[in-house]
């Protein structure tokens, strides 16, 4: 059975930084394109969610959503089987509930995201 267990939220100010972690158990991380994705509270679950980070299997290919481009890392450390996602200058509108996500393949998606995979998430809250 595959789990990815999300941790690292929290509340922080715009501009703050934080750092999510995932660690996936049955389940190699290494091996997996792996993504980050989010939703917000207003958002109706039915919709799926907001892709915003992935990488490839190996872990050399990263891809970011144009919301988060620039302020948000993504990485996976293999020897750990954890996968990563530091966020920077964070603002208000990437206040959500956080996903790690695994995927049979690797995609950059621009519409709603169905991932097959995905922990219980962690919430991030931008508030001055």
């Amino acid at each position: 059975e595959v789990t990815l267990v999300e941790s690292g939220g929290g509340l922080v100010q715009p501009g703050g930084s934080l750092r999510l972690s995932c660690t996936g158990s049955g389940f190699k991380i290494g091996g997996s394109p792996m993504a980050w994705a989010r939703q917000a509270a207003r958002q109706d679950p039915g919709e799926g969610l907001e892709w915003i980070a992935g990488t490839n299997a190996a872990g050399v290919t990263f891809e970011y959503a144009d919301s988060v481009r620039g302020r948000f890392t993504i990485s996976k450390d293999n020897a750990k089987n954890m996968f990563y996602l530091q966020l920077n200058n964070l603002k208000i509108e990437d206040t959500a509930m956080y996903y790690c996500t695994a995927d049979p393949f690797f995609a950059h998606y621009t519409e709603r995201y169905f991932p097959t995979w995905r922990g219980q998430g962690t919430q991030v809250t931008v508030s001055s």
